[in-house]
């Protein structure tokens, strides 16, 4: 594994960003329902099911998950990657996840995704995402119906994120 470190580091660093970055996207756009972008961090091909492949799949599976969720939160940590050539890599990411459910239930998610990537005309994209959930629990104090923090005065209530974000405002009115 990894043998673009050994012959060419540049490349090897300039990879291993990328597909950081790859899983940085994935989520803030998620958290932002911004379902044209996430789609486009994966590979045109990508099979969505057994029967249906491409990215308007899988814009149309984003819709249906995020269609019984409020907010959401994905916070990346560790992201461990294996190039083992100039357009091929795995990795396996760390992430944590606060999820507000349809009966608006505040849960928290510890996932790991175990990646494929590609890249495909100097991109790297998603080739295969597979999501494996360590636990999700039910918070106890839920952070929706909190006052608003109107923060750097106060460091505890509600903020005006996800509602200020033009995609979850359009996302949102298109599909409740």
């Amino acid at each position: 594994m990894d043998e673009l470190r050994d012959t060419d580091p540049l490349a090897w660093l300039t990879a291993c960003e990328e597909i950081r970055q790859l899983a940085s996207r994935y989520a803030v756009w998620y958290g932002a329902r911004d379902t044209e972008n996430l789609a486009r961090l994966f590979v045109p091909d990508i099979k969505v099911t057994r029967d249906t492949s491409g990215t308007d799949a899988l814009r149309s599976s984003f819709d249906g998950q995020m269609g019984s969720l409020g907010r959401v939160i994905l916070m990346v940590g560790n992201h461990v990657i294996d190039v083992s050539d100039p357009d091929n890599a795995t990795g396996v990411v760390s992430c944590r996840g606060e999820i507000e459910d349809a009966e608006g239930r505040w849960i928290i998610h510890q996932i790991q995704y175990h990646d494929t990537y590609k890249r495909v005309d100097g991109r790297w994209l998603f080739a295969r995402r597979r999501h494996l959930l360590w636990y999700g629990h039910d918070m106890a104090n839920p952070p929706v119906g909190l006052p608003d923090a109107n923060w750097p005065r106060s460091q505890t209530g509600k903020g005006e994120l996800p509602e200020c974000i033009e995609s979850w405002q359009t996302w949102t009115a298109d599909n409740t």
